[in-house]
């Protein structure tokens, strides 16, 4: 028994490649309606004297070979198919035209091409010598057959349509969530460097410091105070590095942001005093965007469950200690309605706090709401 010659494998994949692209559906489409309108063939023919068998045939195949056009032009299949509509009353062509313009137009485009449709149709039922009874001897007749066809093929359209815009909006949800992913792993790849390696180039200047102090005099003391500067600026760019310059469009602003923060309360009816010790202005970016998270969510979090209620925020530096206390009352009556809230608020914080080698309380005492965070201000001890 003889064999086939092997494809090859590339023309396999080429061949692949193109069955599952957008033109390959666009050629589909066309061969379906010209396979559907072919069958019309012999009556066409017979009603317009001007046609053969083989000349009709032609005529057909070039109108729908524009609909490889759908999704660039989907108005020139459809210009066409009006055409083959009042030349050869072939109303087969029409119905792929208003879906591929409901389909890749959308409602609007797809509604105004109905109406269109049915207009011209209707115009050709009153053109004398039209031959109207090949469609329905009265009006409502030809109305009953001709209006159905449009209004469901736009409609199919449409549908598809909104799919087509739902499987995008998944698409980019995805994207986001993904890219959401990323930031979020580099934040915490930056939180563990910044800590890890920072404590260490700070054990280092205090230790070279040290050094220097118990070698004045001598001729290395120079070295050791070079060394200790040395720490120092790796530190600080560190600092500069992943905290500012990691992602600048989601950077996380630092003790600056807290006044646009308490504005933002005051505009949702819940006035804010703020107060900051000096010491806490030179806390490091990373440090002071943990400050700037937990305040944010408490204040959040008090718009919601406390509205138009008062809310202190405090910041401080205690000892080697950075301590930030959100306090505001509670309300005698629950709100209106139900605060909307995905309960991840607080554990979000409290991770945060964590991270960083700190501890975060939040509850009810004096009548009051007090959400406390204390952890390390890596600042110099006076």
């Amino acid at each position: 028994m003889a064999r086939l010659p092997a494809v090859p494998a590339s023309l396999r994949r080429r061949v692949d490649r193109w069955a599952g692209s957008p033109r390959a559906l666009d050629v589909v489409a066309a061969l379906s309606a010209f396979g559907l309108m072919v069958l019309d063939v012999p009556g066409l023919a017979r009603e317009d004297n001007s046609l053969t068998g083989v000349t009709a045939t032609l005529v057909l195949a070039a109108g729908a070979a524009t609909l490889v056009l759908r999704r660039r032009a989907p108005w020139v299949p459809y210009v066409v198919a009006l055409g083959l509509m009042g030349w050869l009353h072939e109303v087969t062509m029409i119905q792929f035209a208003l879906y591929s313009i409901g389909r890749f137009r959308g409602r609007r485009a797809a509604v105004v091409a109905t109406l269109l449709y049915i207009g011209v149709a209707y115009a050709y039922f009153q053109t004398p010598g039209w031959p109207a009874a090949h469609h329905g001897d009265t009006l409502s007749d030809f109305l009953s057959v001709i209006v159905p066809i449009g209004v469901l093929a736009a409609g199919v359209g449409i549908a598809a349509y909104r799919q087509d815009l739902v499987r995008a909006l998944e698409a980019q949800r995805r994207e986001a969530a993904a890219r959401q992913a990323v930031q979020e792993e580099r934040i915490q790849v930056g939180r563990d460097v910044h800590d890890l390696v920072g404590r260490e180039l700070t054990v280092l200047a205090v230790r070279a410091e040290v050094l220097s102090v118990r070698a004045r005099g001598d001729a290395h003391q120079k070295d050791f105070e070079e060394l200790a500067d040395t720490a120092r600026r790796a530190h600080l760019m560190l600092n500069e590095t992943i905290v500012r310059r990691a992602d600048r469009e989601g950077a996380t602003p630092g003790l600056e942001g807290l006044a646009d923060l308490a504005a933002e309360s005051e505009r949702m009816g819940s006035p804010v005093e703020l107060d900051v010790t000096e010491d806490g202005k030179a806390l490091s970016p990373l440090r002071q965007a943990a400050v700037y998270r937990v305040v944010q969510e408490c204040l959040t979090n008090a718009a919601k469950h406390a509205p138009g209620l008062p809310v202190r925020v405090a910041i401080g530096v205690a000892g080697a200690d950075l301590w930030i206390e959100v306090r505001n009352p509670l309300p005698r009556t629950p709100p209106d309605r139900a605060p909307v809230s995905t309960g991840t608020g607080l554990v979000s914080m409290d991770e945060r706090v964590a991270s960083m080698g700190g501890t975060l309380t939040a509850g009810e005492k004096d009548e009051a709401y007090v959400v406390r965070a204390t952890l390390p201000s890596g600042l110099p001890r006076r």
